[in-house]
């Protein structure tokens, strides 16, 4: 990470590229310098399936970016996505030796290790590694055991990794631009640090991002991701069935779901039509509302319960007690908190206010989560260096894959 305090937030969706540049300031605020979008193309649900084209909206997206943050970009932090990526959670504990019973920091890496020694599909590389908590004779969710007494020392992980070809198309995507990757994030876990505050994360929190392909999940529970992952659903899925069920060109199928969607079951019927005027060789017709929001409805449930029973097989989403953030372009829909509400049997709260100035119209706008978050996550390693130096001995063990790409986990609480 270059030393300094100006970063920058890189991620490629499937219907559009987002770089945010942003200051950190002192009292660890962040000042937005510059946003930079453009419509993706060549990406198919948050990967990449034609890696000229997505450098071609790439590079216009950078060049935006640079004119109006007035800075060169040369080095970015990026999220990924997709539904290769997945998590789980593991435990590993020693035994202290009978001379001493006071934990040191050796005794903290020996059990780090062990915990993080979890075996994954031979093509996949780990994304993060994030520590939970540690056990100290079965005192659980010690944050920092060094120096306390004690003979069994238990240290509990959550890991994220996902397949290593489909990582390496996307940082290779960046490179090949003369860009410098210093870190890559999973899109959930980098749009925490702005969307969720302490409290939330203290009491429990689901934050889904839905864009265009993909809706990326973490979950916090008693202050700690508990889970994590993603389903291949986005907004684009709800355009496209729009577009086979109604008869409609995607473009105008797009459209009309943002203008007059809604995600709900039409109970009872409300008999109305909606009237689309002629468009470019598009003859006018009329669509009934109903199903309309019916399409919808039935995509975002589709959605909302895969996440559920992800998320089921590691805790009750019942007992998340804060409830769900939503964020991303697509939760702009109308009644999809309601939706999410009603599967998850949980409330549905709005995002609190990060503490960020400047293009204060761009920050309050959900689709930039991720990339606002990717600035946090950067200030945070920069902040925590001997956190990150402390992460290279688990790096080593991947190092065909990071000599091409560098990929770090990291610990975050």
């Amino acid at each position: 990470m270059a030393r300094s305090n100006i970063y920058v937030g890189l991620e490629i969706g499937t219907s559009k590229i987002c770089v945010v540049v942003g200051e950190v300031r002192g009292d660890g605020s962040i000042k937005i310098l510059g946003v930079g979008q453009a419509p993706s193309r060549g990406m198919r649900k948050g990967e990449i399936s034609d890696i000229d084209q997505a450098q071609t909206c790439l590079h216009d997206a950078i060049i935006r970016t640079e004119d109006r943050s007035d800075v060169i970009i040369s080095h970015i932090v990026l999220a990924v996505t997709g539904a290769h990526i997945e998590s789980l959670n593991n435990t590993g504990r020693i035994r202290l030796p009978d001379d001493h019973n006071e934990i040191t920091e050796e005794d903290l890496q020996e059990v780090k290790e062990i915990s993080r020694a979890v075996t994954i599909p031979q093509d996949n590389v780990f994304l993060h590694s994030i520590i939970r908590h540690y056990t100290v004779d079965g005192n659980e969710h010690v944050r920092n055991p060094v120096g306390l007494l004690g003979r069994e020392l238990e240290a509990d992980f959550h890991i994220i990794h996902g397949i290593r070809s489909r990582i390496q198309n996307t940082i290779r995507c960046v490179r090949d631009l003369s860009l410098t990757v210093d870190d890559v994030v999973f899109s959930p876990v980098a749009a925490a640090q702005v969307v969720l505050n302490r409290e939330a994360r203290e009491e429990g929190a689901l934050l889904i991002d839905i864009g265009g392909g993909t809706a990326d999940y973490v979950l916090y529970h008693e202050g700690v991701i508990t889970a994590s992952g993603c389903v291949a659903i986005g907004g684009d899925h709800i355009s496209n069935d729009l577009s086979i069920v109604l008869k409609l060109p995607i473009n105008r199928a797009e459209r009309l779901k943002i203008e007059e969607g809604e995600a709900r079951l039409p109970e009872p019927p409300t008999g109305q039509t909606i009237h689309l005027e002629d468009d470019k060789g598009f003859a006018a017709r009329d669509i009934a509302r109903d199903l309309l929001n019916e399409v919808i409805y039935c995509r975002v449930e589709e959605m909302m319960k895969k996440i559920k029973a992800k998320i089921s097989r590691v805790v009750d989403p019942r007992q998340v007690a804060t409830g769900i953030y939503l964020t991303g372009g697509t939760s702009l829909l109308r009644g999809i908190d309601r939706v999410a509400s009603e599967v998850f049997e949980i409330p549905v709260r709005r995002p609190s206010t990060p503490p960020v100035s400047g293009l204060t119209s761009n920050f309050e706008n959900p689709q930039f989560s991720c990339p606002i978050g990717l600035v946090r996550y950067a200030q945070i390693l920069d902040r925590d260096k001997p956190i990150r130096s402390g992460l290279v001995k688990l790096g080593r063990r991947f190092a065909e894959f990071l000599r091409s790409n560098r990929i770090l986990s990291s610990f975050f609480s």
